[in-house]
């Protein structure tokens, strides 16, 4: 089953949706809606992706629904896009965080699927702590009594998503504090150029004076003298710059769709093209 719904993860990524928007490309949406729907005509855009979502959520629930699902309920329903930043993908030692949420702390949400295993799991929450203080596993309802046996002895949170589309409130395991692992190495590694000048200067007011040759290793080294907390709490204010976006804008985005277009980071030019997409018939 699984195996004959792989396109379903290829419509809801940037890369697909930009090409719909900004070229006309909807090959993959097309592939899709003649797999999924029975009766497109005369129906727009926005109706047939909420269908095809509808079809997700009782059949396929992937690493997008997720993440959707996460934004949806913590991002937008908990917390706020003014105060709060979300991150996806961010490499963490070898490992990959699947969301991020940042505001007053920062924890990593590391999505198990229902299709997924938990045989790179330990791996990846070591990687995760080095970087950030508090790590959340999110399963599914079959899952999470075996996520739970997993982390039992740990600080790792576990947080179920439920049939109706919602975190549980009862399943729930509640990620503890660890500072005990943060690494200035990972820290400095995840952050952009710009980020760890922007710490140099507030730490030490100034940046250091070298070739360019070794900039890079002796903004390192500088990093690294920072007490780790005093570190880490300037890393968070660093990445909770990025991915601003107008929550009156996302508030018309359909909610299929809001996890998608908020990390697109839309232009201004942008917004006007995806709400006419969505507008539109499909052709």
């Amino acid at each position: 089953m699984a195996k004959n719904n792989i396109i379903l993860n290829r419509l809801f990524t940037q890369n697909t949706f930009s090409d719909m928007i900004h070229f006309d490309d909807t090959s993959i949406f097309d592939a899709v809606i003649r797999r999924y729907i029975n009766d497109p005509e005369d129906k727009s855009n926005e109706m047939l992706i909420s269908e095809i979502y509808s079809y997700m959520s009782n059949e396929y629930r992937n690493e997008y629904f997720y993440q959707n699902t996460l934004l949806n309920k913590l991002l937008l329903g908990k917390h706020s896009v003014n105060t709060t930043t979300a991150l996806k993908q961010i490499p963490i030692s070898k490992s990959k965080a699947d969301f991020i949420l940042i505001n007053g702390k920062a924890v990593v949400y590391e999505i198990k699927t229902a299709l997924d295993t938990f045989e790179r799991l330990n791996t990846q929450i070591r990687d995760y702590y080095k970087a950030f203080n508090h790590v959340c596993v999110v399963t599914s309802e079959q899952q999470f009594e075996q996520a739970c046996e997993i982390l039992k002895d740990t600080n790792v949170g576990v947080y179920c998503l439920t049939s109706q589309e919602t975190l549980s409130m009862t399943k729930r395991k509640e990620p503890i504090v660890d500072n005990s692992q943060l690494d200035h190495t990972t820290i400095f590694k995840i952050l952009h150029k710009p980020e760890f000048e922007s710490i140099i200067i507030k730490y030490y007011g100034e940046l250091p004076k070298t070739s360019q040759v070794f900039y890079y290793g002796e903004c390192l080294e500088r990093f690294s003298k920072i007490p780790i907390i005093d570190a880490y709490t300037m890393f968070l204010k660093e990445l909770k710059k990025r991915n601003k976006i107008e929550i009156c804008n996302l508030n018309k985005i359909p909610y299929e769709l809001k996890s998608l277009i908020y990390f697109l980071k839309p232009s201004d030019k942008d917004w006007k093209t995806i709400s006419q997409f969505l507008t539109n018939a499909h052709r």
